[in-house]
Order: structure tokens, then sequence, then C-alpha cells
């Protein structure tokens, strides 16, 4: 898997803020691998300090930049000071943020990712409830106060609604809940196991994990209507379905032979395949990237490992130790689960680079984590 970009100068103006960018060598191939991963660009970001400054390498580092000095940068990012970024600190980190995404943008080509939303778990005992928050984890607000065990949140593509399973009414339902409102309502309520919510990409469906037939299927429910559409119906325990961009698959994962397994089946019914991923057993949790091209998710072996593979199929590259992947937007950044010292914390992963970066953590142990895209 490979990424490719050419760099050329050229000058950003945002308010005062601007960007002075050394003309490159050729253009530069960027491959995934695990040992040490791709070449970062290096950068230089002059005139910030402070909390502007801790926003703006934080922002860069995990989407492929390496912040250095400018006798070693590729690119002079200017400013004059934090008198360029005035105001309270949550408007200067809006504005910050504002920027990150306008250098990511014209110097790559993607879109940033610093205005994005993150929701997750947080445990804290015996009950977990769902939290939303700023990508790198900063105003996070509490969604749910069930005091039940709440879990797997999904965004609606476009809108501010989550899908996630509680237990507040003693079984494991699925529940729609309107951010913007307030107002949440059961959307799944079958006899055993509701879980697994994942809406399509235009939001009309929602596929899903029901164990109303005995043992876990995949199921696709229309989000208006509530008509049922059953895709599997396997002696085994289907789980993790995911969408491909063009809402016409459905990747998920079986077991197989007494193993985890990758699978795809089309989204309006048909005969469920196999995904190939080049011998990788346990494999668990997958994410379809938005640009539709590569697969990430967990597989065991010994412990948890973050993995990504061809859309299609092919040998798996791995990554880092972790579980519960999700991508971000722009295809390249990875937000997952791994484990500090008996304690479940959320990172972030830039894919190509092998660049990881903890977000800023709420207190309990957080798991779970999805992209709003």
């Amino acid at each position: 898997m490979k990424y490719q970009h050419s760099f050329r100068p050229l000058f950003i103006l945002l308010a005062s803020l601007a960007i002075c960018l050394a003309p490159p060598s050729a253009q530069e191939q960027i491959d995934i691998t695990r040992a040490g991963g791709s070449k970062r660009i290096p950068i230089s970001l002059e005139g910030y300090a402070g909390e502007v400054l801790n926003v703006l390498t934080f922002d860069l580092e995990i989407q492929g930049f390496e912040v250095t000095g400018a006798d070693k940068a590729q690119y002079l990012v200017s400013g004059g000071g934090n008198s360029d970024v005035t105001g309270h600190l949550t408007d200067r980190v809006s504005k910050t943020t504002l920027l990150s995404d306008a250098i990511v943008e014209k110097i790559t080509g993607r879109s940033g990712i610093a205005r994005t939303k993150i929701a997750f778990k947080v445990e804290t005992g015996q009950n977990s409830e769902i939290y939303v928050a700023d990508y790198d984890g900063h105003n996070a607000q509490q969604v749910t106060q069930d005091h039940t065990i709440n879990r797997d949140p999904a965004w609606v593509p476009g809108r501010r609604v989550l899908y996630y399973t509680s237990y507040k009414a003693g079984n494991p339902d699925i529940y729609m809940h309107d951010l913007q409102s307030g107002t949440r309502r059961a959307f799944a309520r079958y006899p055993g196991l509701n879980a697994g919510a994942a809406p399509s990409p235009d939001g009309r469906r929602v596929a899903l994990v029901l164990g109303k037939g005995g043992s876990p299927d995949i199921y696709v429910c229309d989000a208006d209507s509530g008509n049922l559409n059953q895709l599997t119906k396997t002696k085994e325990a289907e789980s993790s379905p995911c969408w491909s961009p063009d809402g016409r698959t459905i990747c998920f994962s079986s077991r197989h032979e007494g193993r985890s397994a990758l699978f795809t089946v089309p989204a309006g019914g048909g005969p469920m395949r196999g995904l190939s991923t080049g011998g990788a057993l346990n494999c668990t949790e997958p994410d379809w990237s938005p640009d539709g091209k590569q697969i990430v998710f967990t597989r065991l072996v010994g412990d948890f490992e973050i993995c990504v593979v061809p859309a299609g199929g092919s040998a798996m590259t791995p990554l880092v130790a972790g579980e519960d992947p999700s991508w971000a937007p722009n295809s390249r950044t990875v937000i997952f689960t791994r484990r500090v010292k008996g304690k479940r914390v959320v990172s972030l992963l830039d894919v190509p680079t092998i660049q990881t970066k903890d977000i800023q953590q709420t207190s309990g142990s957080c798991s779970q984590p999805c992209w709003a895209k």
C-alpha cells in the first residue's frame, strides 16, 4: 500500500499567518511498513509558543509531519508570535486547528482532521457511559448517564447522531441518540443480543448484529421504517459489521474453523465470501477506509494487534499493538485502544509513518473509539 505526493513551493495566508515553503526535491513515494514507517515531512513552526504551539505540533505530527528546527525543515510556518492567534483559550485553539488543517491541505492535498469529532466508551467500575470529544480528546462531553453498560458507539455520517448498545432496560438493546436535540429512542429491542450498529454511508440503513434467531447474525435495517433484511445465517457468531464507502458491501468478522476471520457480503443480500488477510488468524473489528482502499482490523497473536489489508484482500500489514480501530475521514489516521498498566487508553495512529499519540484522556478506562465521518 503506497501513498504518493508531490511538493511545490507555495504560500498560505490565513488571517495574518503565513506559511513559507522551501522548494522540495522530486516526488516522494511513501510505503506503509512496520519497521519505522515512512519518512515524515519535516516542518518548522516559528513564532508560536504555549498552547498554540502544542496544538499545532500535535495536529501536524499525527498527520505525517515532524516538527523540527528551521535548519532541518522542508517547510517553514512563520507567525508573528501568539499575538497572531488571539482571544480566549478556546477561541485560540479553534483558530489554531483551522490553521493546522490549512497547512495539511496545502502541503499534502488532504483535508485535515483537527476539527473532527470522536465518540468512545468510558468505564467506571461496573458501568460504562458514552462520551464525545474533539478528535484529540479535548472538550469531552458525557452523552449517557444511565449508570449501566453502554457500548459500541457509531456515528451517522454527516450528522450529530449516534447509535450505541445499552443495557438500560436490562437487555443489550440498540438506541439512536440525536446529540443536537438530546432525544433518543430504542432502535432495536429484539430478544437476545442487539449490538454492533453501523450506519450506512448515506445514513439510510443500519447494519447490526442480532441474536434473535439463535446465533448472532448480520442484518440490515432501514433507519426509518425498521424493515429488516437478514444477510447471514450461520451456526457461528458474526460481529463488527462495517460498510464499503459506496454502500454496496459489508465487511464483518465470523468464526471459521474455530478462528475468527473477515468476510464480506453484498448489502442487499447474497453469498458471504472470505476476505484474504494473507494467513492472519483471529481477525476481528474491521473498518473500511472512507476512500475505499483499505480495511483496518484487529488480530489476536498473543496480544491484540492493529493491522491493515487492501480492501480486495491480500497480505496484511501489521501496524501497532492495540484494538478497536476506526478510520479518520482522511483515510490515513486511525484511532484505536491500547492497554497501559491494566487500563485502556485511546490513541491515534498515522498509518504510513506509524506515529502514535495518546489523546487527552477522560477519567476512567477509555475504549471503543469511533470517528465521525
